[in-house]
């Protein structure tokens, strides 16, 4: 009878980290937590700066592929639903925040993508508490790449080994449609917020808008606003100034919304040229863009487009 190989003996590495310790203190698998998870892509995400980066120019993974133990991401999955698209939207929040320190310091971080994507996934042969990670400059466009870089943390030593894999390996490697999360590379978010701003630039307000778009699902777009007056707008409108709000969806017309801020009584207030706006469950009127009719705006109201796409202003 053959014996069946295992993943890690395939590549070659299997003495590395997949040893039998069974019956030692080093062997009991210490609780794989959701801060350890975000933790390790933050850890992830740095190294990459530091191997990738050249001249002046940050560059960085767009695609992060964890892998867990089956158990383990059961144990997310059923026990604590939810919580890996959590930390999904928390790691980008501190890639933008490690992104903005670089560019204090003169350096040019430009992404390579439009988007991040996160996979999370399982392989039999990892062991209670296991992670490793596949990272990619793009995320997947159908071009085969000939090798993948892989770092992965063994629960017996704790330290990082890093070796070259072909593509082809993934196809051992168990995903999950609910382990799939893909969120926009919104280059408004890179600001720093700690710096005097002039009136100019001067942060007045931030948009949360969700989409029905299946792209979008569960996921938020994200815009600041650094202008008085900003138009809010859908996806057929070609402009791309600091003051649009592009909204990539149909259900947003071309324009909707004008929002505009009062220096002298510290308000928002919107206009409404779009089909049907409603504002705090109140149907706005609707205006001609030449003559706009100007209703007040609170802060953390709830705005909902053509009965679909919903948008909340918040404080900056």
């Amino acid at each position: 009878m053959i014996e069946k190989t295992s993943f890690w003996q395939r590549i070659g590495v299997q003495d590395w980290f997949l040893t039998n310790n069974e019956g030692t203190a080093a062997a009991k698998a210490k609780a794989l937590t959701p801060n350890i998870v975000f933790k390790y892509i933050i850890e992830k995400f740095e190294e990459s700066m530091a191997q990738l980066s050249f001249a002046e120019r940050i560059v960085f993974y767009h695609e992060y592929i964890i892998c867990l133990n089956t158990d383990d991401y059961r144990e997310f999955m059923d026990n604590k639903k939810g919580i890996l698209g959590l930390i999904a939207q928390e790691s980008v929040k501190n890639f933008y925040e490690i992104l903005n320190q670089k560019i204090n310091e003169g350096k040019k971080a430009e992404p390579s993508s439009n988007k991040w994507v996160f996979r999370f996934v399982s392989h039999p042969d990892y062991k209670p508490g296991d992670k490793g990670f596949i990272g990619k400059l793009l995320p997947d466009n159908n071009k085969k790449e000939e090798n993948l870089r892989v770092t992965f943390i063994p629960r017996q030593t704790g330290m990082a080994q890093t070796f070259d894999i072909n593509n082809d390996i993934l196809k051992d490697f168990i995903f999950y449609s609910e382990g799939y999360y893909e969120i926009p590379y919104v280059s408004t978010l890179v600001f720093d917020p700690k710096t005097p701003l002039n009136k100019e630039n001067e942060l007045l307000a931030r948009f949360e808008t969700t989409l029905p778009d299946r792209a979008y699902s569960g996921k938020k777009v994200e815009f600041l606003m650094k202008k008085e007056e900003i138009i809010v707008t859908g996806e057929e409108d070609a402009r791309a100034e600091d003051y649009i709000f592009k909204i990539p969806s149909e259900w947003v017309n071309t324009p909707h919304l004008k929002i505009r801020y009062s220096d002298a009584d510290d308000k928002f207030y919107l206009a409404s040229f779009g089909e049907k706006t409603i504002v705090n469950e109140n149907l706005i009127e609707r205006s001609d863009i030449n003559e706009p009719k100007w209703t007040e705006l609170p802060l953390n109201s709830r705005i909902i487009l053509n009965g679909i796409i919903g948008m909340n202003i918040f404080k900056s």
